[in-house]
């Protein structure tokens, strides 16, 4: 839904202007607002239904886990509905901003079902670690992922086709 990196400035008023193609991705779903919350030095914005899905996901986590209930408290009482204005802007909290490092100018960045607002300072920090983390290890994923056969879900079992010799 959300992929891409944007560079925009926050006004003196705490309001971020969203990208026009994640502001089409939130209109096609009927989307006039965000659900914003602080993660991993910067601030992630999801639609609603997203964030409804997130809400379903922690409740089927087990409710008496320490973990679980401090990730819950933390994500949902930093949590604020921000709605688009008729320019396309949301107003970030600003607690919410000062705890991304946001001042004047942002990074807007898509990952999959929510975009996410960066420093640029922490950006360039978070893809310096990334690269690193990415050249030091071997991933644990086969990439590209291997084809099925049209029809059937991904990971099925197929039989292995054996080299030629």
């Amino acid at each position: 839904m959300f992929k891409g990196t944007y560079a925009h400035r926050i006004d003196p008023k705490g309001r971020l202007p969203v990208p026009a193609t994640f502001r089409r991705a939130l209109a096609q779903e009927g989307a006039h607002s965000v659900v914003v919350t602080s993660l991993d030095q910067c601030l992630a914005a999801y639609a609603p239904s997203a964030w409804a899905h997130l809400e379903d996901q922690l409740r089927a986590l087990p409710a008496f886990s320490r973990q679980v209930k401090a990730l819950t408290r933390l994500l949902m009482s930093r949590a604020a509905d921000c709605e688009l204005d008729v320019q396309g802007r949301i107003l970030l909290p600003a607690p919410l901003r000062a705890g991304a490092g946001l001042e004047r100018e942002a990074l807007v960045v898509g990952v999959l079902n929510r975009f996410e607002v960066w420093s640029p300072e922490r950006w360039a920090a978070f893809v310096a670690d990334s690269e690193k983390l990415l050249d030091d290890a071997t991933l644990d994923v086969q990439w590209p992922l291997p084809a099925t056969p049209a029809g059937e879900p991904p990971g099925a079992d197929h039989p292995q086709e054996k080299p030629r010799r």
